[in-house]
């Protein structure tokens, strides 16, 4: 078995291996995975984090070995805190990182994948916030244009954007919205909710198919077209816009 760490900045997570497949969902920079299964030119892979599954370019990550990729899941968790920011390595050479980007073996602005060291400067996240911190670091990714599988401020899924939020604050959710929606406790009503806990919608099949984090006087933040912010009530999400209701609401979440 091998296992792996993503050193690129963003690099696609896809359901088959190639190009021409659905973007599942988004790897970012410092995160690392075990290889399921390896061919010529991609690799199935699981990440760490959440355990999803997908396949990635072989070009685009490199290989850790299986101490390191345990020494990495025992350690402090520290991630990139500004929506974009830069890393140098010892050449002097940039690469870009955006929020939630990991940073392996972070100490004194220094960390390393494995003989590589790298110097940031930037804002950095480390360990769990307050529940009240949720919808601050929401606000972050307004207007984010929506990207199906997408994890970053320049492109979201409904799913990616409350996985991130969460993530920032130190807390770990599944990656797609029928994932997430099997996590926390049951609120029976909108009433009951605080802000930063979940709803989740589903579709005319009755499938879980999107997810948003409720905010105070019953709005809600979610990626639809963009992160935005709309009325939620008893029958689902109320486009504040095009003023007609356009999710069906199926349960709310307690995730902390």
């Amino acid at each position: 078995m091998e296992y792996g760490i993503c050193n690129l900045s963003i690099v696609p997570l896809r359901s088959g291996p190639s190009h021409q497949v659905e973007l599942i969902s988004q790897v970012l920079f410092g995160e690392h995975f075990k290889v399921l299964e390896k061919r010529k030119e991609w690799s199935k892979i699981r990440l760490a984090f959440d355990t999803y599954e997908g396949w990635i370019d072989n070009k685009q990550y490199a290989l850790i070995s299986k101490e390191a990729s345990a020494q990495l899941a025992d350690s402090p968790s520290f991630l990139v805190g500004n929506l974009v920011d830069f890393i140098t390595n010892d050449r002097q050479v940039l690469s870009t990182l955006t929020i939630g980007a990991h940073l392996p073996h972070f100490s004194e602005n220094k960390f390393h994948i494995g003989k590589e060291r790298f110097q940031y400067e930037g804002d950095f996240i480390s360990g769990k916030k307050e529940k009240g911190n949720l919808i601050k670091t929401a606000f972050l990714f307004l207007n984010t244009p929506y990207l199906w599988g997408g994890k970053t401020p320049f492109g979201i899924d409904c799913s990616g954007f409350s996985q991130m939020v969460y993530k920032l604050n130190g807390y770990q959710l599944l990656r797609d919205a029928s994932q997430q929606a099997t996590q926390g406790e049951v609120l029976s009503f909108i009433e009951e909710s605080e802000p930063g806990d979940l709803a989740f919608f589903d579709n005319n099949e009755g499938a879980i198919t999107h997810v948003g984090i409720i905010m105070k006087d019953n709005y809600i933040i979610h990626a639809h077209g963009n992160v935005r912010i709309d009325r939620l009530d008893h029958s689902g999400i109320y486009n504040v816009d095009t003023k007609r209701h356009t999710h069906t609401l199926r349960v709310i979440k307690k995730i902390i």
